[in-house]
């Protein structure tokens, strides 16, 4: 690829794992963390490590690949350089329709907690959802350096607020237990270690930048390793503190429902509405990139793969990305789009591990038996997917790999 259609590299370290945690910190710490104490109880700690190990295996065979083939696109590209190009293509699909679902998500959190506050008609958190979506799309079309600077403010906010409800925990009597029952179900526990996973998956929005990383193959592996541990570590704050509550007697999701009402939920609410704010400028900024990507490879519409004059953004892609979280916010049921999300990232990295065992040994310096492992794992926490998803997702992978199959036969036959 000539030098003039590539992206500027300035992101550094710190950058990049400021990027991988505002990618997390939002859905993960705030909403999934919740769900996950309803089903795994007094074992909430134990699920929550499990998946760390189970989000380590997978980020680092992200940051085996993306350290020797440093390119916009994630595992997109890498099925495509290690596998081939039917397995690249739906890891770019699933990758595009799975977190625009999680972008709409969190785009309609923001709205229903902004019409919340505001009052008005329920019709109204969707248009918020939309403006949100609207002025993030705005930042990222600007640059990634402005994009930075707005996601180092709002991950900052966010992990205050996760500090300001583990210390109100602390300061509230100990609840004698969490749950019906004492010890749970093992069912229960391991679809609590699948929605932690999924809780967790946003470092991979480092490897989709591999094009504006800084020295790549020394910086994208410490970010993603230094993520996966910031986060764990937080999460097993939150986790403690949850412990230390009586679960709310509706069942809600999100942190602030196991709050008394008060300015300590206030402040907590806010925070994940910030949070969610970072969640939805960092999936726009990571999407438009595996769109970048598609369109240079001719999986997407050419137009999308052109770049501004100073090469910082790519216009096209990015409002096409935001398109698509519109239209997702209009359809919009919020249960269905995180269920299909997880379906498909467990695909999406289950792709990512095998493309990591194909890199040859003297390029290695992740082992085998850690992409086996991921791999395995991904494979597993499949199972608990709901068998309406399940099937609802199968038939849009197999819609997509028709649609590129059709299209690659036609290229590639005149």
């Amino acid at each position: 690829m000539h030098r003039s259609e590539q992206l500027q590299r300035t992101t550094g370290l710190i950058g990049a794992v400021i990027l991988g945690l505002g990618s997390i910190i939002g859905t993960g710490a705030f909403v999934s963390i919740a769900l996950s104490a309803e089903l795994a109880g007094s074992y909430l700690l134990w699920a929550i490590a499990l998946a760390a190990l189970v989000a380590a295996c997978n980020g680092l065979s992200s940051a085996q690949l993306a350290a020797i083939h440093p390119v916009s696109g994630g595992t997109y590209e890498y099925g495509y350089q290690f596998l081939n190009h039917d397995l690249g293509f739906i890891a770019g699909w699933l990758f595009v329709l799975a977190k625009s679902a999680s972008a709409a998500a969190a785009g309609l959190a923001i709205g229903a907690a902004l019409q919340l506050w505001l009052g008005g008609p329920l019709w109204l958190v969707s248009a918020y959802a939309a403006a949100v979506i609207g002025v993030f799309t705005l930042l990222v079309v600007g640059g990634v350096r402005r994009s930075n600077r707005v996601n180092a403010l709002l991950v900052g906010l966010a992990v205050a607020a996760l500090l300001v409800f583990v210390v109100y925990a602390g300061s509230e009597p100990a609840a004698d237990t969490i749950t019906v029952t004492a010890v749970p179900a093992l069912i229960d526990v391991l679809a609590a270690v699948a929605l932690m996973f999924v809780a967790y998956t946003g470092y991979g929005r480092v490897a989709t930048m591999g094009e504006e990383v800084q020295q790549p193959r020394r910086t994208i592996p410490r970010a993603i390793i230094a993520t996966v541990v910031v986060v764990t570590l937080l999460y097993l704050a939150v986790g403690w503190a949850l412990l230390q509550l009586p679960a709310p007697a509706v069942n809600q999701a999100g942190l602030a429902a196991w709050m008394r009402a008060g300015l300590w939920q206030q402040l907590v609410m806010i925070g994940a509405v910030i949070a969610m704010a970072g969640v939805v400028l960092n999936l726009i900024l990571g999407v438009s990139r595996v769109v970048l990507a598609m369109a240079r490879r001719h999986d997407a519409p050419a137009a999308l793969a052109r770049l501004n004059a100073d090469r910082s953004s790519a216009p096209a892609a990015v409002w096409a990305t935001a398109a698509v979280m519109v239209l997702l916010i209009a359809a919009g049921d919020l249960k269905l789009a995180w269920s299909f999300s997880a379906f498909t990232v467990l695909v999406y990295y289950s792709i990512t591990n095998l493309a990591a065992l194909q890199v040859p040994a003297e390029q290695r310096f992740v082992p085998r038996w850690v992409s086996v492992l991921g791999l395995v794992s991904c494979l597993s926490l499949a199972v608990f997917v709901d068998i309406n998803v399940l099937c609802f997702g199968s038939a849009i992978v197999l819609v997509g790999w028709l649609l590129h199959r059709w299209s690659w036969l036609r290229r590639h036959s005149s």
